[in-house]
């Protein structure tokens, strides 16, 4: 233990930062019904976690102390810098906030709030029109937005790795594949050909990436 160790117990810091970060995704993703606001939930609980063990509580790195300290004995596990735990195993000698785990999970939170924001402009002019999301990011991928929530999560893991967020991670996975399941059910019977004839040309989560080169073919249905 080293006088580092007021790096932690900033309650004030975890609310302070769940506050900024939630409302920061609630300005780009403006949940309006029960299933966004189910995703919604889930990603903030899991900034909760986040931020706990960042200021808070270091769980993972009492639990894992032992381990950790016999096999790099060299590290203060108890320093602020040391929750950078992907920086620190693979050896990272300078400061870990300009290590490429903390740089990568910068262009992945980025790019996942940028998603966001793209595919809920055109989202939310699809349903004042009750028509068919099917330009911009939609265009690439039937679900732009729970990706985007995805690739936060992935930036923030990779950034602060805990074990209470390893174990959420694959879960929101899971919850926001069912989510998107369940709106796929609901625009099938809403939209019927329309929206199957869609779904062949567009793959669900990941691009097929000579489209991202060419213009996309969808309009607005």
């Amino acid at each position: 233990m080293s006088a580092e160790t007021s790096a932690y117990g900033l309650w004030s810091l975890v609310i302070v930062n769940s506050i900024i970060f939630i409302l920061f995704a609630y300005s780009f993703f403006k949940p309006q019904t029960t299933r966004d606001w189910r995703s919604f939930g889930a990603f903030s609980a899991f900034l909760v976690a986040l931020f706990t063990e960042m200021y808070g509580f270091p769980l993972t790195i009492y639990f894992l102390s032992g381990w950790l300290q016999s096999r790099y004995p060299g590290v203060d596990w108890f320093s602020h810098d040391a929750g950078h735990l992907l920086e620190m195993t693979f050896g990272w000698k300078a400061n870990p906030h300009f290590g490429p785990f903390h740089l990568l999970s910068f262009v992945l939170i980025g790019g996942g709030f940028w998603l966001i924001a793209s595919a809920w402009r055109i989202l939310y002019d699809a349903r004042q029109r009750r028509a068919l999301a099917t330009t911009g990011p939609y265009s690439h991928i039937r679900h732009p937005q729970y990706v985007g929530f995805i690739l936060v999560l992935l930036g923030f893991f990779v950034q602060w790795p805990t074990l209470l967020t390893l174990v959420m991670f694959p879960l929101l996975i899971v919850m926001y594949v069912r989510l998107a399941r369940t709106e796929e059910r609901e625009a099938l019977a809403e939209f019927g050909d329309t929206y199957r004839s869609y779904m062949a040309e567009v793959p669900a989560f990941l691009p097929r990436w000579r489209r991202l080169s060419t213009e996309p073919r969808h309009g607005q249905r």
